[in-house]
């Protein structure tokens, strides 16, 4: 009978103790069984990311954790952010969707300028490859042997052709891209401004 009573008063000053500690609140979760549990000691870290609430002395819910997004949620939530960012930076770089068309025009104007004189030095490449194989194929009437040197600089012409084919393949694909950015840009910012 006297244990009895001593664990009786036992478990009620366990039960007082955090209420004249301070530790006035309560924390509701789930846990894995489904069982609504109430605890003073805090929700254990297996049941955080499900989410809880917390509760004043008189059982009244005084905050709200919700569960943590799932992993389709973040990468939604990461998307919208990514979204915002951009949104905003494109505010401020331009007013309206003209200045977009226009800075679209300068750029669209500085690859054609690129893509020209890289067009204009292959031309010319062409040119002098096609002089030295001129060059090459009167030793060769002549009976004579071709020097390295003119040799070297036919091979040298040929990989000249073909790094500038190549810049006019990549600022063509700049081009592209370039457009169709811009063109985006220009379509967001209407919408962002209700331009539709």
């Amino acid at each position: 009978m006297h244990k009895s009573a001593l664990t009786r008063c036992s478990l009620l000053l366990g039960l007082l103790l955090p209420v004249v500690a301070g530790a006035t609140e309560l924390y509701r979760y789930v846990d894995d069984k489904g069982t609504t549990v109430l605890s003073r000691q805090g929700v254990p870290p297996e049941h955080i990311g499900k989410g809880y609430e917390v509760l004043n002395d008189q059982g009244r819910v005084v905050k709200v954790i919700p569960p943590a997004p799932s992993a389709e949620e973040m990468k939604h939530i990461l998307a919208e952010k990514a979204r915002a960012s951009s949104d905003a930076q494109l505010l401020r770089f331009y007013s309206t969707p003209e200045d977009v068309e226009r800075a679209r025009q300068r750029k669209l104007a500085e690859l054609d300028g690129l893509i020209g004189v890289a067009r204009g030095n292959l031309q010319s490449v062409r040119t002098q490859q096609a002089n030295l194989q001129s060059q090459a194929a009167n030793h060769e009437r002549a009976g004579r042997a071709v020097p390295a040197n003119l040799l070297a600089q036919i091979d040298s012409q040929k990989v000249e052709q073909e790094r500038l084919k190549s810049d006019i393949l990549r600022y063509q694909a700049m081009r592209k891209a370039a457009d169709s950015s811009f063109n985006a840009d220009r379509d967001r910012l209407k919408v962002l401004m209700g331009r539709n």
